[in-house]
């Protein structure tokens, strides 16, 4: 551990060179955390951080560290030089992500694989990496970072939210097994934020004059709106985070946003049917029945 930050505690965060990532690495470094943030590009990425809080450059408590959580080997170095850098973190906050926008008959399988091999598989690798020091040390939080796909499976991003599904499963079977070491999970179920994510840099593979047009016309047009009427800015998320961290229970699941909590709420408490047809009337898809086997409306 570096002498000059010895009061300091450490802080894991995926995915910090942009978005959700980016707003909590700075908010928890002006929370006094030492911040260690992964990214596929550290150079650029570290840049943003600096500008982001007006750390100089060479300050011991914001590091960079290179992650591609697609590529077990970068998973295995990043790891390494975490562990070089702070020693077993005091959290690691799993946010990286990527999606894709597609019908399951259109989403090309490989995209599939992609996604679960960045949103699930990448998060457990680097556990099992840091889990050892971790335990061994007997104290931190692990945070997930989910979306309301992970709640309830959305059309058109379905394997983003089976990845995101399987990722918080994943998180409650994880903090069982820690918590007789003194670890901690957290859950965050974010909203809608104004990222990438939510972006035309999101890959599109739905064929728009297919059969599921309608879907994505519909989507896209209340998707636009929903965006702008509910779409906060990353910085309103990073405080909610930083609560995370501060607490004490073996496992923990919260709502960020409005729109997160309200679909939290209707799981719960309203029928799979009813909660069918709002997210269907939400939404803008073609009511059941309402397209016939080429894509064209029912006679």
């Amino acid at each position: 551990m570096d002498p000059a930050v010895p009061d300091a505690r450490s802080v894991v965060v995926t995915g910090a060179s942009r978005g959700l990532g980016l707003a909590s690495a700075a908010h928890l470094y002006e929370r006094g955390w030492r911040v260690v943030g992964t990214m596929r590009s550290p150079v650029t990425g570290l840049e943003r951080l600096r500008a982001a809080t007006g750390a100089p450059a060479g300050d011991p408590r914001l590091i960079g560290v290179r992650l591609d959580l697609d590529d077990p080997a970068s998973i295995t170095a990043a790891a390494k030089a975490i562990e070089d850098a702070v020693g077993a973190p005091d959290a690691l906050v799993h946010n990286a992500g990527i999606a894709a926008v597609g019908c399951v008959e259109e989403m090309p399988f490989d995209v599939w694989e992609q996604l679960f091999r960045t949103n699930l598989f990448g998060p457990v690798r680097l556990t099992q990496a840091l889990l050892p020091s971790m335990r061994a040390a007997g104290r931190g939080r692990i945070a997930v970072v989910s979306s309301q796909g992970g709640v309830r499976g959305m059309p058109s991003i379905s394997a983003y939210s089976a990845s995101k599904a399987a990722l918080e499963r994943w998180a409650e079977a994880l903090a069982e097994e820690i918590a007789p070491f003194g670890l901690g999970v957290t859950i965050l179920v974010s909203g809608t934020f104004q990222t990438d994510i939510v972006t035309e840099q999101t890959p599109h593979h739905g064929d728009l004059h297919g059969p599921y047009a309608p879907h994505y016309t519909g989507i896209e047009r209340t998707g636009r709106a929903m965006i702008r009427l509910l779409a906060n800015p990353p910085a309103r998320f990073a405080p909610a985070l930083a609560r995370a961290l501060d607490e004490r229970a073996p496992f923990a699941r919260h709502t960020v946003g409005v729109d997160a909590r309200l679909l939290a709420l209707g799981t719960r408490v309203l029928p799979g049917w009813l909660l069918h047809h709002l997210i269907r009337l939400a939404m803008g898809l073609p009511r059941h029945g309402g397209l016939g086997s080429a894509g064209h409306p029912a006679r």
